[in-house]
């Protein structure tokens, strides 16, 4: 068999090809071709036979890769090639595993996990996601390592919550990244999360307001709407979500009936209203207009930012709560929304209402044996439970 001739060009010749600028495609020898498109792409390409068929591979662009780079470059895919190793096969695995920015696995990562998990998390992780970005967006995947998931940690000033929701975002997007085969090992493993932050703070003791309380809350001096949310937190015991959330079409008032869909915090529910909570659901929905929800968004940047017609932010009636105290200084100790379910709680048992009733009134799952198969709804002696509390409630009104 005669010798395949090679090295055939000379660097003189590609830089006269490149300035003409005219369209070639020369051989060095050996399957090793230089190409010049009409644009002006000067690329070195690698032709050869594997397994019968006529194949090809791009080695990179010229000068970026050099003559003597692009002959050595040949010659090892040659060698690969006499051993079975398809080159084709090659670069397209070193393209599927090539190292990607922080920034990269965090946009895929939103994609493809993000958008499957609740509403909730996506927004406490959303936020998260923007600082690892910020912070460690430019660096490649590969090259992070414990001491910077370490140091993004450290680098963000908020409380105990939202740093652990932080950790949790950095476990998430690594966990994906080792799943991809983008990295061997986790750079999270082995951190304890208590050595940076310390341990987590106690729980906040809820509040049971007295009833001198709860005849200035029942009376404050605040906007209808939020008052009236108010009221109904109070008076029914739900999640301040579910209020917020609220379809005026799930509010059912001929029937004294406000259903609540299932929710990662809890079951589906249908809430017994008593006359007076009736009047207030009436009230607000009325001062809702032709929007969907009980208590619609009044910012038309949220509405915006939702495409339309949406329900309050979270935060809202804990805003409206602070504004009045720091406004007014009222007799009344600072409380969140979720004391009002507290509130309720321990005044049920105040009024002789039965432990377990008082529980599915606050749609908490009885435990054991009784959880499981006891799926009686208990609707009117909730009901009753519910007037009995309301009609206490509606006496402090003035």
């Amino acid at each position: 068999m005669a010798k395949v001739q090679s090295n055939q060009l000379t660097d003189v010749q590609l830089r006269q090809w490149v300035r003409a600028g005219a369209p070639v495609a020369k051989s060095d020898g050996g399957g090793l071709t230089f190409t010049l498109s009409a644009s002006g792409a000067a690329t070195w390409i690698l032709r050869f036979r594997h397994s019968g068929r006529r194949q090809e591979v791009t080695l990179g662009r010229y000068p970026d890769l050099t003559l003597a780079a692009a002959r050595l470059m040949a010659t090892k895919r040659r060698l690969a090639l006499a051993e079975g190793i398809n080159p084709a096969d090659e670069i397209r695995r070193a393209k599927a595993h090539r190292d990607w920015t922080v920034r990269e696995l965090i946009h895929d990562y939103r994609e493809l996990v993000l958008t499957h998990l609740a509403e909730s998390t996506q927004a406490s992780y959303g936020r998260n996601l923007k600082r690892i970005e910020n912070g460690m967006g430019a660096m490649s995947v590969q090259s992070v390592t414990p001491l910077d998931v370490v140091a993004q940690i450290e680098r963000v000033k908020a409380g105990w919550v939202e740093l652990f929701t932080l950790w949790c975002a950095l476990r998430g997007i690594f966990k994906h990244a080792a799943g991809k085969r983008l990295i061997v090992t986790n750079p999270c493993a082995g951190i304890q999360l208590d050595a940076i932050i310390g341990k987590r703070p106690e729980k906040r003791v809820r509040l049971m307001l007295s009833d001198d309380e709860l005849r200035v809350l029942m009376n404050a001096q605040m906007k209808e709407e939020n008052l009236l949310a108010i009221r109904i937190l109070l008076a029914t015991g739900v999640r301040i979500s579910e209020l917020n959330s609220a379809l005026s079409e799930n509010v059912f008032l001929d029937e004294g009936r406000w259903h609540i869909p299932s929710s990662k915090t809890g079951a589906a529910i249908d809430i017994p209203l008593p006359p007076p909570v009736i009047a207030w659901f009436k009230t607000l929905i009325d001062i809702a207009g032709n929007s969907a929800y009980v208590l619609p968004a009044h910012s038309n940047a949220r509405r915006a930012q939702f495409g339309g017609d949406t329900h309050r932010a979270k935060d809202s009636i804990r805003e409206a709560i602070d504004y009045w105290i720091e406004r007014h200084s009222p007799a009344i100790r600072r409380f969140t929304p979720h004391d009002l379910r507290s509130t309720m709680k321990s005044h049920l048992r105040q009024l002789g209402v039965p432990r377990d009733i008082s529980e599915m009134c606050l749609n908490h799952k009885q435990p054991g044996v009784e959880g499981i198969y006891d799926k009686h709804t208990y609707f009117q002696e909730r009901l009753a439970a519910l007037t009995t509390w309301t009609e206490k409630l509606t006496k402090f009104q003035s």
